[in-house]
């Protein structure tokens, strides 16, 4: 139900609205302020809870489909020069993620990871044109019999970490998890030119489901 990397935030939150709580109820006679206290503490808890929630998904695995890596909304698709590790122009495909958002990361494809790497940077907010190249992200290269991917974790201005398993020279599954970004931000999915697009800027997207684009 929650993802691994939130273990140590819950139980630290558990036992801070606990305590809230005990002090609450021993220390405080108002009711109305207790109701107040109780209030906050639950949706703090919440608010917590539902951000590293992680749901399963039904990946239709096929190597002639590309899904999204993470839950959010298609902000960018266009043609762009990638020049990490490709050095030629890609189609860019970017999921923008908002704090109610799983922020758990998926291989769009299943293959062989290529190339895994992370950079420090800045932590502008997401949709900033320079955040791809300026922020702190991590780059990942899948590779397959149909399709080669670089997809591209980026922090923004509230995700102060990103979690990526990635391992070059390892073989993934096309929807398993592959990382985390905590509170935040965006991911970028650079395609071969001519894969045909299946989403539309502003387009909803569930990680491991939707499919970003499928090839000829």
């Amino acid at each position: 139900m929650f993802h691994k990397e939130g273990y140590k935030i819950i139980t630290i939150t558990l036992i801070l609205v606990t305590s809230l709580a005990l002090a609450t109820y021993f220390f405080i006679d108002n009711t109305i302020v207790q109701g107040l206290l109780y209030a906050i503490a639950a949706f703090f808890l919440v608010i917590i809870l539902q951000f590293f929630r992680n749901p399963k998904r039904n990946t239709k695995i096929d190597d002639t489909t590309v899904v999204s890596p993470v839950d959010g909304k298609v902000v960018v698709i266009e043609e762009v020069f990638e020049k990490e590790f490709f050095k030629e122009k890609r189609i860019q495909v970017s999921v923008f993620m908002s704090p109610i958002n799983v922020h758990v990361t998926r291989n769009p494809i299943g293959g062989k990871v290529l190339f895994s790497k992370y950079h420090p940077g800045k932590f502008l907010v997401a949709w900033h044109p320079k955040s791809s190249e300026e922020n702190e992200r991590t780059t990942v290269v899948i590779e397959n019999s149909k399709i080669n991917v670089l997809y591209r974790q980026i922090a923004g201005a509230l995700a102060k970490r990103i979690v990526n398993y990635a391992k070059e020279s390892t073989k993934v599954i096309q929807g398993d998890d592959n990382g985390f970004i905590k509170f935040g931000s965006r991911v970028d999915v650079f395609l071969p030119l001519g894969t045909k697009i299946n989403v539309n800027i502003n387009d909803k997207v569930r990680g491991g489901e939707s499919i970003l684009a499928t090839i000829s």
